[in-house]
């Protein structure tokens, strides 16, 4: 992302996914973007997180730093002006009251039950996606393969296998965006060479070993959407489906980290060649502001609501720098033995 020579600390991003909350994620990325003390190197994402490096990655072929954060906010624009015409919208006693939440929109009521019942073969016969224009529109997947500075690592689940697939370099293409991003009860399964795909949360929300096995950088940010832990039981039927989803999409994040802990411990221990086996530090850039938005409001695409989410990227990246700029390269700023226990 920069030459070598100014110094700048070297480290790869993993984005997750989360819909609108997304905008948390190019929150974070401009915030970064404006920083002259870090460069990134490589970038894994999923769903949202994969749009957020992509356009992010687009934007920076074309004119560096400034070009990628203008990108970010042209994309979440665009998003926002075709949410517009969408029929999941506030109500207006939640307008009123300032409550970011689409629980009681009619048409999202409607939705989330149908979802439940209906497959989109039926509720989206001509399998149309809104993303699809907008994707087209601010990822160059040619300048992606050409991109020499930095990696990007494109997650789906293959749904023949349950296994993930991981894009990079000239497979990042505009189907491929859209199966990192294909939730199963909206949108039919994208197709890849014959192979249906869906969402890549499933079995990496977001990817971390392609930072690790295609990469020389040892120090890994995790931009995180979705909390691991919740202090409070669900109740409600939605509260508890909401849960599940958490938990599901988080597991194998989880699992990266315990395998993540498990070798530096070998390493520390001085069980594992130090030279052979990369030593991975662990970094997070997450908010417990947005800890209270509901699951609805990940599809409430406001152009207030985008940028309140964004706002909130902005000061955790900027508190993070702020506290721990001076760990890169040093320590890990998680305690994945606490993570994982």
């Amino acid at each position: 992302m920069a030459d070598a020579a100014t110094n700048r600390k070297r480290i790869n991003l993993a984005l997750q996914g989360g819909g609108a909350h997304g905008a948390f994620t190019w929150g974070v990325l401009a915030e970064i973007l404006a920083s002259d003390a870090v460069e990134i190197h490589g970038v894994a994402g999923t769903s949202a997180g994969a749009m957020n490096a992509a356009v992010l990655l687009t934007g920076y072929m074309r004119g560096g730093e400034a070009a990628a954060a203008a990108a970010l906010e042209a994309f979440w624009k665009d998003v926002s002006e075709a949410a517009r015409y969408s029929p999941f919208q506030r109500t207006l006693l939640d307008r009123a009251f300032g409550n970011w939440s689409l629980d009681s929109s009619p048409v999202y009521l409607a939705y989330d039950i149908a979802s439940r019942l209906i497959s989109p073969a039926y509720t989206n016969p001509l399998d149309i996606n809104p993303l699809k224009p907008i994707v087209q529109k601010h990822v160059d997947t040619d300048l992606i393969a050409a991109c020499g500075n930095m990696k990007l690592f494109v997650a789906a689940t293959n749904v023949w296998t349950g296994k993930v697939r991981v894009f990079s370099g000239a497979e990042v293409t505009v189907d491929a965006l859209l199966a990192s991003a294909c939730i199963p009860q909206v949108f039919g399964p994208v197709f890849i060479d014959g192979v249906p795909y869906w969402d890549g949360g499933f079995m990496g929300n977001p990817p971390l070993f392609p930072l690790f096995y295609e990469t020389d950088t040892s120090d890994c940010i995790l931009v995180q959407i979705n909390p691991i832990e919740r202090h409070e039981t669900p109740v409600s039927a939605r509260e508890i489906v909401n849960r599940v989803n958490e938990i599901t999409f988080n597991s194998s994040l989880l699992k990266e980290l315990r395998a993540v802990r498990f070798v530096t411990r070998l390493i520390d221990e001085g069980k594992l060649d130090a030279n052979e086996y990369m030593r991975v530090r662990m970094h997070r850039i997450s908010s417990p502001a947005l800890n209270p938005l509901s699951a609805s409001s990940k599809m409430n695409g406001e152009w207030r609501f985008l940028r309140h989410v964004c706002a909130i990227g902005r000061d955790a990246a900027r508190t993070w720098l702020d506290t721990h700029l001076e760990d890169i390269g040093v320590r890990d700023t998680i305690d994945l033995a606490a993570e994982i226990a």
